[in-house]
Formats: C-alpha cells, sequence, structure tokens
C-alpha cells in the first residue's frame, strides 16, 4: 500500500562550512567530485546525518534516473527513525513528490527506487544478492556485519556509483576505521570527521547537557568522537558515596522487577521503586546454583520470587525474552505481567551510564551483590582485539538485570522521550 507524502516539511538551519563539504563533495569542480566512497563519523548531534540525506538524495536525482539505490541501517526500525523520516519531510520542504511503500520498504522519487535494508546481523547480506545499485546511503554503519558492507560495496556497480556512510565511532580495531578510514587514500575515500560544533542549531547548553550525559569511553566516542578502545571497568561513573543510600523506608510510587535468569548461572530478581523522579534498587535476590550446589527448578524460582516481592503490586517482570520456560510459567500462574527486556547490550550499558551520570537511580546499601559487580563488571579484552565492545561474561547477573530495567522502563518512558525531545530541538 502506498501512502502519499506528508505535509510535515523540514525546518532547516543554516549549514556549518563542514555540513556544506558535505552537501556538495560530489559536484563538478569539487577537488573530491572523483571519490568513491564518503564517510562521515564523529560526535553524536553533528550535524552529520541530515546533512548526508540531503547530499545524498541531491546527487541520485541529478545524475541517476530509473535506478535503484540502498538504505541500510541497523535495523529497519532504526533506518525509518534516523534516515526515512527526516528523508521525507526534507523531501515535502523542496516540493518533491514521492512514493512511499510501507510494507514493502522502499520509497520511489521520480523514477529512482530506493529499498530499504537492515544489517542486523550476517545473514542480512543474503537480501542484497542480486540486487544493481547506483549508490547507497549506510546510517550508523559501524553497527553493521563486515560482510554486509562488503556486499552493499559490491552492489553499487552502476557507472559513477558512490557510497554515503556514517558513524559513531566504535573501537580503534573496527573494521570501518581499520579497512576504510584508515585506508581512505588507496581505497579513493573522502573522509570527514564531525564535532557537535558543526551542528549550527545546538546551543551551549543543549552540548553541555549531552557533555554531562556520557563518560569514560563513551564520552570520548559520543562527544569527542573518537575511535578508542574500550578498557577496565565498565561503569567507571558508578560513585559508592553518591549512588548508595542507606536502606529505609520510602514512598515508592510504583514497582518493577527485573530479573536474569539462569540454570547453571546465578538467578538475580531487583526490586525497583521509584519516588518522586528517581528509581531505587530496593532489594535483591541472588541465587548460584554453581555456589551453592543445589540448582533451582523454575518453580522453586517462582516460589522465591512471590515470596521476595512480598504484598507489592509490581507493574511487570521485565526479563530477557531467552528465559523462555520461566516466562512460560509466570504467565500460566498469572499474578505477575512480564515485560520482555530490550537486550541490546550496548544501548543497555550506554542508557545505564546515563543514568547513573544524571543520578537517576540510586541502590540501598542492602544491596551487596549488586554493588560486588559493579567493581567487576569490565570489557572483554580479546573481543575489543577483533574490534568489538562486549562486557567479560563473569560476575554480571545484577548488571544484565540493571541493564534491562533501565533500558526497558526508564528510557522507554514517555518523560524521558519527552525530554530528549526538548534538548533535541524536536
Amino acid at each position: 500500500m502506498k501512502k502519499k507524502k506528508q505535509n510535515k516539511s523540514f525546518k532547516f538551519q543554516p549549514f556549518s562550512l563542514k555540513q556544506k563539504k558535505l552537501l556538495f563533495f560530489w559536484e563538478k569542480g569539487s577537488p573530491f567530485a572523483d571519490k568513491d566512497i564518503v564517510i562521515a563519523d564523529g560526535a553524536i548531534r553533528s550535524g552529520k546525518t541530515i546533512a548526508m540525506i540531503c547530499s545524498f538524495i541531491r546527487w541520485t536525482l541529478k545524475h541517476f534516473n530509473g535506478e535503484n539505490f540502498i538504505l541500510a541501517g541497523k535495523t529497519i526500525g532504526a533506518l525509518k527513525k534516523n534516515v526515512i523520516g527526516p528523508m521525507q519531510q526534507i523531501l515535502n520542504s523542496w516540493g518533491l513528490r514521492y512514493d512511499y511503500n510501507r510494507s514493502e520498504n522502499y520509497i520511489t522519487i521520480g523514477d529512482n527506487t530506493y529499498y530499504m535494508y537492515d544489517a542486523n546481523n550476517e545473514k542480512s547480506q543474503d537480501r542484497l544478492q542480486g540486487l544493481t545499485a547506483a549508490g547507497a546511503l549506510a546510517d550508523e554503519v559501524a553497527l553493521f556485519p563486515q560482510n554486509f558492507v562488503d556486499q552493499m560495496i559490491g552492489r553499487c556497480s552502476v557507472d559513477g556509483a558512490k557510497i554515503f556512510m556514517n558513524c559513531n565511532p566504535g573501537s580503534p580495531y573496527h573494521f570501518v576505521k581499520t579497512e576504510l578510514i584508515d585506508k581512505a587514500k588507496e581505497k579513493n575515500i573522502l573522509y570527514m570527521h564531525f564535532t557537535m560544533d558543526d551542528n549550527l542549531s545546538l546551543s551551549e547548553k543543549v552540548k553541555e547537557r549531552f557533555r554531562r550525559m556520557f563518560s569514560g569511553v563513551f564520552f570520548k566516542r559520543y562527544i569527542l568522537g573518537l575511535w578508542v578502545q574500550a578498557e577496565g571497568l565498565i561503569y567507571d561513573m558508578f560513585d559508592e558515596i553518591k549512588h548508595k543510600v542507606q536502606t529505609i523506608v520510602r514512598d515508592y510510587k510504583e514497582f518493577y522487577v527485573s530479573c536474569d535468569y539462569g540454570t547453571q548461572n546465578a538467578t538475580v530478581f531487583l526490586l525497583w521503586g521509584k519516588c518522586l523522579d528517581k528509581w531505587y534498587l530496593v532489594d535483591e535476590y541472588y541465587y548460584s546454583g554453581r555456589d551453592k550446589g543445589k540448582q533451582k527448578t523454575d518453580n522453586e524460582y517462582y516460589d522465591d520470587l512471590v515470596g521476595f516481592v512480598g504484598d507489592r503490586r509490581i507493574n511487570s517482570i521485565v526479563i530477557d525474552p531467552s528465559a523462555a520456560s520461566f516466562i512460560a510459567l509466570i504467565k500460566k500462574k498469572g499474578k505477575f505481567k512480564v515485560k520482555h527486556a530490550k537486550n541490546d547490550v550496548l544501548e543497555g550499558i550506554r542508557n545505564v551510564g546515563s543514568a547513573l551520570n544524571d543520578m537517576l537511580i540510586q541502590f540501598n546499601d542492602k544491596c551487596v551483590n549488586t554493588f560486588k559487580e559493579f567493581f567487576s563488571y569490565i570489557w572483554d579484552e580479546k573481543a575489543i582485539q577483533r574490534g568489538e565492545d562486549k562486557p567479560l561474561k563473569v560476575m554480571d547477573h545484577a548488571m544484565d538485570a540493571i541493564r534491562y530495567f533501565v533500558n526497558t522502563v526508564m528510557f522507554n518512558s514517555n518523560k524521558l522521550k519527552t525530554m530528549n525531545k526538548s534538548l533535541l530541538g524536536l
């Protein structure tokens, strides 16, 4: 089913010199017009994505008629949010008609067709096979599998084809850094680095707000825009003096339980209570069958969950969807609602870090196992050498349960969405 263009238009702000370079690099007379690939990396909110979308649309319409193009994102949902939505508004602002086929995931502008793809795993590249394209726009390309990027580049075989890529930095061993950016000259790539100062629409107040949101490796990557290695403690912003509080009676208005379920590994229940505008880790349940020398059944864990919660009214149990048998038992019993946790590890770690930085969460001092894990939760050095950011899978059960709660409940709330929109000027 085709959807006619929307009335909403993009509200353009003045472009910076860096954005103008990205906008016009392919124009006749530009010293970069012959580049086959452009990569724009750097800080969040630096204006690279909007400038790239505008550049890509103008380039495709000026040089091609009746060709196919690739629009790629980590997921279709992320692609629609980061690229397709702004693209529609930009086209409306320019008075250009388009047809958006939501069910088949493509857009037509004039006689050109722009097909949407997700690059979520190694198998994603299979969907590109057989396509002949005149160009591609890859959003957040550092999140893609390498085989998808290789396949995408190979599909762009029409004479004059170009590939547009943007991303926030990751590990210095990531293939985008080692195989593309570091080899930009030999591979005929235009590499551009952006900072928040390259986005003229951001006020100093907003930029300072974003600077406070991150610390450690994420500050270096998302604010300074550097390709740096993750090392040491993951939550280096955790401070016992600030984040540990006395276990006292508070007027909690709502409760959640987040659960990391294990068979051989530990099972953790974390009880969260909201008081005023802050979430507290009220209590913890921590049982390791390996340490205790006796495994528990699903029914035994369920009985423990009921006893742990007591007479509190729980909004829902937030649990990793992979704990299928325990989820089925909870649903069968009918006492608690189940909420499947958002289990994107790096996104969750970033959000927990932001919650810690902004003092949105604190922890009762009785939660001793949680504190132990905060001080032993580190990056996996072997994965780092492969260009991957992964926590070491040791003493991470409470950390996983915290991540499930923050990423699924706190960073999905209407309040945080409203706050983020106001920060971004939306």
